[in-house]
């Protein structure tokens, strides 16, 4: 049995960024509902609830190193992906029957691969 680990790098570094951004969320209150909802046209990173509100969670992830390059994960929302992420949204609640308040949330991790830490920031209700 072959367990070599085939994603690419930047995919193991947003794997392991949703996975600290979920326990980041479950520790604040968030209940979490679904992760990687994936249609062709896009994906919705986490579906968590807080106070009766469906909150999508897009998680932005960059390692220690280019973070201190200047470089921000939140640089990485550009138009096309919040286009792709409002059709996401829409077609998650029309599938799930849902009439409920949502919101827009991105969740940044900066990871430190050396001294293993993160650093998770929240910044909520973004306007699309």
């Amino acid at each position: 049995m072959n367990n070599v680990d085939s994603r690419t790098e930047k995919r193991r570094l947003g794997d392991l960024g949703e996975s600290i951004a979920c326990d980041f969320l479950q520790k604040r209150g968030f209940e979490v509902i679904e992760k990687n909802y994936l249609r062709k046209w896009g994906e919705i990173d986490i579906v968590a609830k807080k106070a009766g509100v469906i909150r999508f969670i897009e998680v932005k992830s960059v390692t220690h190193g280019t973070y201190s390059g200047g470089y921000r994960a939140e640089d990485n929302m550009h138009p096309w992906k919040l286009k792709r992420l409002a059709r996401a949204m829409q077609t998650y609640l029309l599938e799930k029957k849902l009439d409920t308040d949502w919101q827009l949330d991105l969740v940044t991790v900066q990871i430190d691969q050396v001294n293993r830490k993160a650093r998770v920031e929240i910044i909520e209700n973004i306007v699309i």
